[in-house]
């Protein structure tokens, strides 16, 4: 059985739609897919709509189009989730600016993949319902339309309950900022006993070297936290602790980082504006975390390269 949690029709002209569906059957999807597709492919100025699945849905979805299939384009949804969450902002970021019609309008059905990273552990499935929350302010400007659509066999009755807060027309939704500081007040584990302090950002490449990463991540991890420090320091102290590839460095700060979007809004020109370092890692970081300092303890960007 399919239910839809939105049941709004079109996208308001320069707003961002943001939809939820919840199906448990491949059967669900399709009743869910056509009717969004059937409106996208009717939305007047828009370019085919756009369906982000796993292959099998897709296969499915293909044949309940019938001969529609044709003005619809498919993507395997491993294609387009890949790597971290900030990395899918980047790829949405990207597809609009490309392929969009005017005002970034076009219909997105997409399908989180939660049998691959995104659900492998309550940590990364924490990172991309943050993603999920922020889209609503980082797509805000663009008129696209976005259903994501929750596979129940996949995803877990925690994840779509803490989706569900993540999209407007819900009846549970809450404003990215609220979110945001909720997922942000779980305390990060305690760094080890045996950490090592560093003079400053460039010494994470020898160090993280030390510890076994190849010299091109080794070089790459400098960089991603030369860019976190210029844009969020200055920096009381560098601590840095494991082994390649899960080499760690925390920034410990004098300021908190106030903005919930730092780091996920895409610089213009493809380059990081100031204050926009943090951009670049978590671009190339497993995990960028960021806490403004609770309890006594100091605001700080905990960076885990892998």
């Amino acid at each position: 059985m399919s239910t839809s949690t939105s049941a709004r029709t079109g996208a308001a002209q320069g707003r961002f739609d943001h939809r939820m569906a919840v199906f448990g059957s491949d059967d669900g999807f399709v009743a869910t897919a056509l009717p969004f597709l059937a409106e996208g492919l009717a939305a007047a100025g828009e370019p085919p709509p756009v369906a982000i699945a796993a292959p099998g849905l897709l296969a499915a979805l293909r044949d309940g189009l019938g001969a529609d299939a044709k003005e619809v384009g498919f993507i395997d949804h491993a294609d387009w989730y890949t790597g971290t969450a900030a990395n899918a902002v980047a790829q949405g970021a990207g597809y609009l600016a490309a392929h969009t019609g005017p005002g970034g309008r076009v219909h997105l059905l997409m399908e989180p993949d939660w049998a691959g990273r995104a659900g492998r552990s309550a940590r990364e499935s924490v990172e991309w319902i943050r993603y999920e929350c922020l889209a609503n302010l980082l797509f805000a400007p663009f008129a696209t339309t976005a259903l994501c659509a929750y596979d129940t066999r996949t995803a877990g009755p925690a994840v779509v309950d803490a989706a569900r807060r993540a999209h407007p027309g819900t009846g549970v939704y809450e404003q990215p900022p609220v979110l945001v500081r909720e997922l942000d007040a779980v305390p990060l584990s305690p760094p080890p006993r045996a950490v090592t302090r560093l003079a400053a950002a460039e010494s994470v490449r020898a160090w993280s070297a030390e510890q076994g990463l190849a010299a091109a991540d080794a070089e790459l991890f400098a960089r991603a936290v030369v860019a976190a420090a210029a844009a969020h320091g200055p920096v009381v102290d560098f601590v840095a602790w494991g082994e390649a590839p899960s080499c760690v460095c925390e920034l410990r700060l004098c300021r908190a980082v106030a903005d919930p979007l730092a780091g996920f809004v895409p610089p213009r020109g493809g380059e990081p504006g100031p204050g926009q370092g943090l951009w670049f890692t978590r671009q190339v970081c497993a995990y960028v975390d960021v806490r403004d300092g609770v309890a006594g303890d100091g605001a700080r960007i905990r960076v885990q390269y892998a």
